[in-house]
């Protein structure tokens, strides 16, 4: 994934992470987890949409789109999690607990 990233990519994403990190006042990090899942999943879905001309053309290629998204996540996922494994003492202490 981020082998095909542009050089405002990371940019995008921390733009993401920091709103999301506001969120977090009041509220579970749980609760901002599901938010920001639920916003990628629609912004994805009218992505996908995008590329069609009519329902019946998105729907003969839903299955292609959940796979391509989930395995997409998948990795993104795989990644950072290795990397907090890999880093967890530092990211933890200086995280306070977001992203």
């Amino acid at each position: 994934m981020v082998q095909d990233a542009d050089n405002k990519f990371f940019e995008r994403a921390d733009a993401h992470i920091h709103l999301s990190n506001d969120q977090l006042a009041g509220v579970s990090s749980g609760r901002v987890s599901a938010s920001m899942l639920y916003a990628s999943a629609r912004f994805n879905a009218w992505f996908n949409a995008s590329g069609f001309h009519s329902a019946e053309e998105m729907a003969a290629a839903k299955n292609e789109a959940l796979e391509y998204f989930s395995s997409e996540y998948r990795k993104a996922l795989e990644e950072n999690l290795d990397d907090y494994i890999a880093n967890f003492d530092k990211y933890m202490a200086a995280s306070n607990d977001k992203h």
